[in-house]
C-alpha cells in the first residue's frame, strides 16, 4: 500500500503537531500494514527529525513542496509508469489559513483522488479511521485506541451528495441503512436529505420522524449551516460525495465545509468517495464482529 503525505508547516513545526499526534496514535497500525509513506520534503525533514518511525524502510523522500514534491504526488494519484508510480490515496493534514493548501496542487490533490475513488485524507481524526479501516480489512483486531471513531450512537453524521453524486449516496445509504441508522443523529442538505427521508421511510422508518435533519440546499448556505455544526464539535462524520467534473456557483459554501473540517482536525472525519465509504462501512461491520 503506498500513500503521499503532505502537512502543511504548522501541522509539524513542534513535537505535539498535528502530524506527530497521528503518527503517536498509528504508528503500530503503519507498521503492521507496512504502508509505503511517499512523503513531501519539509513533512519527510520533520519525521526525521523527530522519534517517529525511526528505521522504518518504506518511508521516501520527494522534494519539497516548492520544487515540485506534491505535484509528483498528484501524479502518482492518477498513476505513472504503467503502475510502477501509483499511489493509493493521500494524506493531506491542511491548515486552513495556510496559503499554500489553496495551490493548485493541492486542489488537484484532493480532486484526484475523488476521481480515482481513492482516499483523500485531510484531517488528523480521518487519518486515524483510515489506518483503523486498513488494519480490519487486513484481519487485525481492534485498536481500542480507535474505539471512539466507532462509537457512532454518540456522534452525528452528516450526508451530503452533488447532484451527479445524489444516486450514489442513496444507493450508499439503502445498503448500508442498518449501520447509517445507528449515529445519535444524521444531518444533511436539502434536496439530499428529502430523498434519505423518503429512502428510510420505504424501510419502515417512522413516517412521523425525519430520518435525517434536513437543512438548507447547498447553494442556499446548507454547506455553511453543516459547517457551524463541525466546528461547535456537534457533527463528528462527514459523508461527502463530490462530483469533481463540475463547476458550482456555490463553490466557496463547500470549500467552507471543507475548512472547518480541517479546522477541528483532530475531531472530525471526513469521507469524499463511494469507494471509500464503502470499505469504511465494511470496516464497521468487522469491527463489530471482532469485539
Amino acid at each position: 500500500m503506498r500513500i503521499g503525505l503532505a502537512a502543511n508547516r504548522l501541522h509539524h513545526q513542534d513535537p505535539d503537531a498535528a502530524l506527530f499526534r497521528w503518527l503517536r496514535a498509528s504508528e503500530q497500525g503503519i507498521r503492521q500494514l507496512e504502508v509505503e509513506l511517499h512523503v513531501v520534503g519539509r513533512t519527510f525533514d520533520a519525521i526525521a527529525a523527530s522519534a517517529q518511525l525511526n528505521d522504518y524502510a518504506p518511508l521516501k523522500r520527494y522534494p519539497y513542496g516548492r520544487e515540485g514534491g506534491l505535484m509528483k504526488l498528484v501524479a502518482e494519484v492518477v498513476g505513472m509508469d504503467s503502475g510502477e508510480r501509483t499511489l493509493d490515496g493521500a494524506i493531506y493534514l491542511i491548515d486552513p489559513v495556510d496559503p499554500s493548501s489553496i495551490f493548485p496542487e493541492a486542489s488537484a490533490l484532493k480532486r484526484q483522488c475523488v476521481i480515482h475513488g481513492k482516499p483523500f485524507i485531510s484531517t488528523v481524526a480521518s487519518a486515524r479511521d483510515w489506518i483503523e479501516i486498513e488494519r480490519l480489512h487486513a484481519g487485525l483486531a481492534p485498536d481500542p485506541g480507535a474505539d471512539g471513531l466507532f462509537a457512532f450512537r454518540a456522534q452525528t453524521l452528516a450526508l451530503i451528495a452533488h447532484d451527479a453524486r445524489k444516486p450514489q449516496m442513496l444507493a450508499f445509504a439503502a445498503e448500508h441503512f442498518e449501520l447509517l441508522s445507528r449515529f445519535g443523529e444524521r444531518i444533511g442538505t436539502g434536496t439530499t436529505g428529502q430523498h434519505l427521508n423518503e429512502m428510510a421511510w420505504s424501510r419502515g422508518w417512522p413516517r412521523d420522524q425525519p430520518w435525517i435533519q434536513r437543512f438548507q440546499s447547498g447553494p442556499l448556505g446548507g454547506d455553511a449551516q453543516i459547517a457551524d455544526r463541525v466546528l461547535d464539535g456537534r457533527c463528528h462524520r462527514a459523508i461527502f460525495f463530490e462530483d469533481p467534473h463540475v463547476a458550482r456557483q456555490h463553490e466557496a459554501d463547500i470549500q467552507l465545509l471543507e475548512r472547518a473540517v480541517t479546522t477541528v482536525t483532530d475531531t472530525a472525519v471526513c469521507i469524499t468517495s463511494p469507494n471509500v465509504a464503502a470499505r469504511w462501512a465494511a470496516a464497521a461491520g468487522l469491527r463489530d464482529q471482532r469485539c
